[in-house]
């Protein structure tokens, strides 16, 4: 995925976008708002942000100020925002952590639901299951066969303890009953790279970063964990279809603010979004980057969020995942 060169804070407003504004009942939003990443900026999720929030900025007919606050896997920033006034002027746009990190941090210093009004889940990203060109099975079920014969012996990589990829990797382990090491590493990048060179045989990653090593017949493409296969490549089969029904390996991503804000306020923002991101110069800048438009209403946010922390509690809890 390309990575911009991005300053730490970025205006967005007069966008260019030929988008017609929602109507706006008076008041909100009547000043610039400050929209927090919690992650650095050039990586997936601010990458994902910066289109989708430009359009919203003209829509809204003011400018939304982006501030990266990375630190302590998304907490740092994620505090800020549950601790911020709920008046609709400091957001946050943030990822899976969301509903990980209170299960992997019990002192994370906020409550994903509780300090949380969700707005609207925008864009998103499944997951892929790759291998190593070299690795002993070519397809979904013969890895299955092999790992089962062969506890322990294979090894997969991840960006992190307590990342996307691996607690959703250990979620596939537990429902298919294998052991398979996991190495963590200090970033997705270094974690692919060992997985091309063979030092390990697996990982969770996406198209849009993996695609080329696909091409060039570094790596396997095994399975896609999303609801439905992808219309990029119809030929990969999903795990759900493979055996798992209602698996899911999704990375996705949206805006939330602090609990309290006013249910228009909440609303006018989400519906901003939601037109965004139908929108065909933001629909175009996220599929060329790999990512999937959604646009969804609060309900539906809240209720993702709401089925993803007792899963991933549980998943952290029978893996005995520790924070570093």
């Amino acid at each position: 995925m390309r990575q911009p060169t991005i300053t730490r804070r970025t205006l967005l407003g007069g966008a260019g976008l030929a988008l017609a504004r929602p109507a706006l009942a008076a008041g909100y939003p009547d000043r610039p708002i400050r929209l927090i990443i919690p992650f650095p900026p050039g990586g997936t999720v601010d990458v994902t942000a910066r289109p989708i929030t430009a359009a919203v900025s003209e829509m809204l007919g003011q400018p939304i100020v982006i501030d990266n606050q990375p630190g302590a896997g998304g907490n740092v920033g994620t505090q800020r925002v549950a601790r911020s006034p709920a008046d609709g002027y400091t957001l946050l746009f943030t990822a899976p952590n969301h509903t990980i990190n209170p299960g992997l941090m019990p002192n994370a210093g906020f409550d994903p639901q509780k300090d949380f009004a969700p707005i609207s889940l925008c864009a998103q990203i499944p997951e892929i299951l790759v291998c190593h060109k070299d690795a002993p099975f070519r397809t979904f079920q013969e890895f299955v066969t092999y790992a089962r014969a062969h506890p322990r012996e294979l090894t997969y990589s991840s960006a992190g303890i307590g990342s996307h990829p691996h607690v959703t990797m250990e979620l596939l382990l537990h429902r298919l009953g294998l052991e398979v090491l996991h190495v963590p590493y200090r970033g997705a990048a270094p974690a692919f790279t060992d997985l091309v060179a063979g030092r390990v045989q697996l990982k969770l990653d996406s198209y849009a970063t993996s695609a080329s090593q696909i091409e060039a017949g570094a790596i396997r493409v095994l399975a896609i964990a999303s609801p439905q296969r992808s219309p990029a490549k119809p030929d990969v089969p999903t795990i759900a279809e493979l055996g798992l029904p209602g698996f899911e390996g999704i990375l996705w991503m949206g805006y939330l603010a602090p609990s309290g804000t006013p249910t228009d306020t909440v609303e006018r923002f989400a519906k901003a979004a939601q037109e965004a991101v139908k929108s065909s110069a933001v629909e175009r800048a996220l599929v060329q980057q790999g990512v999937e438009p959604v646009g969804s209403t609060p309900g539906a946010f809240a209720a993702r969020i709401a089925q993803e922390i007792p899963q991933w509690r549980e998943v952290i809890r029978d893996a005995n995942i520790r924070p570093e």
